[in-house]
């Protein structure tokens, strides 16, 4: 299993194997932030927010989510190194748009800017619900739980700077599943002529989906507030 895991194609695997759980995560997330844009007094959100921080298997399945995510970074990284080193001498003429789409030939590139993102988005949220506690608290059916509707919303009605870049996650993130969709389905074996296709018309709509989804919650509160 080790040999496995060490060789090119195990490696593969490993990318292919995190990035369905990560897809996952991004099913479950959106699903809460949607919250926002469906109720304005803050409770759906509050409630969600706060069944996620305090649901058990969440609280186990999140440092799995985030390992897997580091893995899922420091093997991509490995692997570009490993391409790179393994065509030393760059050709003089290369065309690849017949053979391969934009994003599978950019797909670290894109990781990195979603990475990017990402920083700034646990800054602005995560770190200030659960490091800095400066999130104040708000009582919700009889129950009281921090009031993450007030951080995110007001940093959305606020900032119009963060509402773009968020934006440009959004599609930066729809991008790379635009590959890493079926890619990741090809990798564990099941994808073939017949379903290639099939996979990647799947993974196109699953970005698109993923990427608008997100996008349209800055895009709500820009317009309405």
């Amino acid at each position: 299993m080790s040999k496995f895991l060490s060789s090119s194609i195990g490696k593969k695997f490993f990318m292919s194997i995190t990035g369905f759980f990560l897809m996952s995560f991004l099913i479950v997330h959106l699903s809460i932030n949607l919250l926002l844009i469906f109720d304005d007094s803050g409770e759906l959100f509050n409630i969600g927010a706060h069944f996620m921080a305090t649901n058990p298997i969440i609280k186990i399945v999140e440092p799995v989510l985030a390992l897997g995510f580091i893995l899922h970074i420091i093997y991509a990284s490995y692997l570009t190194i490993l391409n790179m080193m393994s065509r030393p001498i760059g050709y003089s003429k290369v065309n690849q748009r017949n053979s391969c789409s934009w994003a599978s030939r950019n797909m670290y590139v894109l990781g990195a800017l979603v990475l990017t993102f990402l920083v700034i988005h646990i800054i602005n949220f995560y770190w200030q619900l659960k490091v800095a506690h400066t999130v104040g608290s708000v009582m919700v059916n009889g129950e009281e739980m921090h009031n993450a509707y007030k951080l995110v919303s007001e940093l959305f009605k606020t900032n119009l700077v963060y509402d773009l870049i968020y934006i440009a996650g959004a599609i930066f993130l729809g991008i790379h599943l635009t590959h890493g969709f079926w890619s990741a389905f090809q990798t564990v074996g099941l994808s073939g002529d017949i379903w290639r296709k099939r996979w990647e018309f799947i993974g196109n709509i699953f970005a698109i989906l993923i990427a608008v989804g997100f996008a349209i919650i800055p895009v709500y509160f820009i317009v309405k507030f």
